[in-house]
């Protein structure tokens, strides 16, 4: 069976970034109320009731000062996150040769791989590189219609898969599986790469990393008014066989967005990067979160761990308690901010790679 596949959706008519930056493999369904009672949403979740990407969580609607610890620290960390930003960039220009095809994982994929288009393109302007976005949901795998569509338009071996950090490891899990099932006759071939290409890695799950230092990415601060204005990814009823997983265009947040404002700050700070040792993946983030786990009588996928992890957990779940080491606190102020206004236990201890940690609080005896 021939299945039909849409073009890619782009700016401005989906989403606030450009059609340079980036191009969705989504389905459009701004039309759909989606979002759920946050606590409601949770119950649901941990009762097996619906998926996590069935529904949407309300869109958190930062204060004046939030969007001050924004800016303040993006100002902080725009060096950091630009050398970052050229590290990747670099390995990618010296593993692909001619052709390279960006794969973003929607949504904290997006603000990365349009900076590595973006340094690409100024330093390189002579290679043919191609952003795409698409979904990737744990438990369910990766959106397979949009990888046959980029298959028809770019060869296998040009594809980089990117993401904006590591936690502790569960989407490169996924994707590895969900490619080896899509790609079962040429997974093990040495032209494909399967890993991510991450900005910071501090799970330490991937070889091609900007840092493995666990600070504040700005875009994990925000939720859709970093992210080009587009929801999160859903897979529900609304999804038929010829379609794209799903998202929304949050376009009556125009006002907050901030997307471009991100990008554009990050680009102005791009410098060629030196050649720097990298070491092997050695998923110790993945041993911490085993450990905390039992520790906390609950289950791996509870326990969130890093900087961006934790204000997901803060901007879109129920959380119980947030860990974080006393020496990183640097890079954990928005966390602080956002645990006290929600009225969230917040302890101090040592971690391993990461700069804070945090658990979302188990409803299943409520739910049961």
């Amino acid at each position: 069976m021939t299945i039909k596949l849409a073009l890619p959706l782009s700016g401005p008519e989906f989403g606030s970034y450009s059609k340079n930056d980036v191009l969705w493999l989504l389905k459009n369904l701004s039309q759909y109320n989606l979002e759920g009672e946050l606590e409601e949403r949770e119950k649901d979740i941990q009762s097996g009731k619906r998926h996590y990407s069935e529904t949407l969580p309300i869109e958190y609607q930062p204060d004046e000062a939030y969007v001050n610890l924004f800016k303040n620290s993006l100002r902080e960390t725009n060096v950091k996150l630009a050398r970052a930003v050229a590290k990747v960039a670099e390995k990618i220009i010296k593993i692909f040769p001619e052709q390279i095809t960006l794969i973003s994982l929607a949504r904290a994929g997006v603000p990365a791989g349009i900076l590595l288009k973006r340094y690409i393109n100024q330093y390189y302007p002579e290679r043919d590189v191609i952003h795409y976005a698409i979904s990737i949901v744990r438990g369910r795998g990766i959106d397979e219609n949009a990888l046959r569509f980029i298959l028809k338009e770019r060869t296998w071996q040009t594809w980089a898969f990117v993401d904006g950090w590591s936690g502790k490891g569960a989407i490169q899990k996924e994707l590895k599986s969900a490619l080896k099932k899509f790609f079962p006759s040429i997974y093990t071939s040495n032209s494909f790469i399967s890993d991510l290409f991450v900005l910071a890695d501090p799970g330490s799950c991937t070889p091609y990393y900007g840092t493995r230092e666990d600070f504040l990415i700005p875009s994990a601060c925000l939720n859709s008014t970093v992210s080009g204005l587009v929801s999160r990814t859903v897979l529900n009823s609304l999804i038929e066989a010829n379609d794209y997983h799903g998202a929304k265009f949050y376009k009556n947040l125009k006002e907050t967005d901030v997307s471009n404002y991100f990008i554009d700050e990050i680009t102005k700070f791009f410098k060629q990067s030196q050649a720097s040792h990298t070491s092997l993946p050695t998923w110790e983030g993945w041993e911490q979160v085993t450990d905390l786990a039992q520790e906390f009588n609950t289950t791996i996928n509870m326990i969130k761990p890093g900087v961006g992890e934790t204000t997901r957990v803060l901007l879109r779940r129920i959380p119980d308690k947030i860990l974080i080491d006393p020496d990183k606190r640097q890079y954990t102020k928005h966390i602080e901010l956002l645990a006290k206004a929600r009225g969230v236990q917040v302890s101090f201890r040592h971690l391993t790679g990461y700069s804070c940690i945090g658990v979302i609080k188990n409803l299943r005896s409520e739910v049961d």
